[in-house]
């Protein structure tokens, strides 16, 4: 793969700018922390919670506490939990549903391929379709399902997107937000070129995020589309902590993001 289509933040030391230079953070980091937001938010991945042999409880528990804690520093506007809330059963819905109630603020989810349940009885417990819009001040979000009841892999639905894409095409920034890469950028990640070609298509996509891959917490392009990760919540493999993203769209139309791990900043960056 080319290195113009293929960039990985590592370093919380440095920034990666829009036109794939980096710079170092050090001096930057506070200017971008001040900044007046438009958006900010949180996104977790991974939560797994059942997950035989894992401490699940706690972890989600713990993950919850964290982010509102962030959130009464600076306040997030929403939190996005991108799939595998559940560990395949459906039977713990309800109890991860509880502690996920406890996040302080405005919250989405979408499908993983472990959540298993069909579009029906997904939106059953949590009253939101697998495929859905959302704008916040301004900004649009599309979050969609990258996978089904039997648990397989599957890319973005290809009409809905661009019916979306479409709708939303004079907004200025529009995020994307499924559980599964598309780019195959990843270990796990899967093939969409059709996908990958229809948001090409579109200048204001700004990102991409993904879970799934529990070991990856930095930031992947690929036709100069930034794909970007948030380690996992729970399960029993990936980074060595339990961590989420913290995600601001500034007034000056620059995104800052970084990764909390869960106590300390990782990998800030600039897209």
């Amino acid at each position: 793969m080319k290195r113009k289509d293929f960039f990985k933040i590592a370093a919380p030391a440095f920034l990666l700018l829009a036109n794939g230079n980096i710079v170092r953070a050090d001096e930057q980091v506070n200017t971008l922390l001040k900044k007046k937001k438009r958006v900010r938010f949180a996104i977790a991945s991974d939560l797994h919670y059942g997950q035989p042999g894992t401490d699940y409880d706690r972890f989600l528990k713990e993950a919850v506490a964290r982010i509102n804690e962030e959130h009464t520093k600076v306040p997030f506007d929403f939190c996005m939990l991108n799939g595998d809330i559940v560990h395949n059963d459906p039977a713990h819905y309800p109890a991860a549903k509880e502690h996920i109630e406890r996040l302080k603020m405005k919250y989405y989810v979408t499908p993983g391929n472990h959540d298993m349940v069909t579009p029906e009885h997904w939106k059953r417990i949590w009253n939101q379709p697998v495929n859905y819009d959302f704008v916040v001040n301004g900004t649009v979000f599309l979050a969609g399902t990258t996978s089904n009841e039997k648990g397989e892999y599957i890319c973005p639905d290809l009409k809905w997107m661009e019916q979306k894409l479409e709708q939303h095409k004079k907004a200025r920034n529009l995020f994307v937000i499924i559980h599964i890469n598309p780019a195959k950028l990843t270990t796990h990640g899967i093939d969409c070129p059709e996908f990958l070609a229809l948001l090409k298509r579109y200048k204001n996509v700004r990102a991409v995020f993904n879970g799934h891959d529990h070991d990856e917490d930095g930031i992947k392009k690929k036709l100069d589309i930034p794909f970007v990760f948030d380690a996992h919540v729970g399960g029993n493999w990936g980074t060595s902590y339990q961590g989420f993203r913290v995600v601001e769209l500034l007034e000056d139309g620059g995104v800052f993001t970084y990764v909390m791990n869960p106590n300390e900043r990782l990998n800030e960056a600039r897209l």
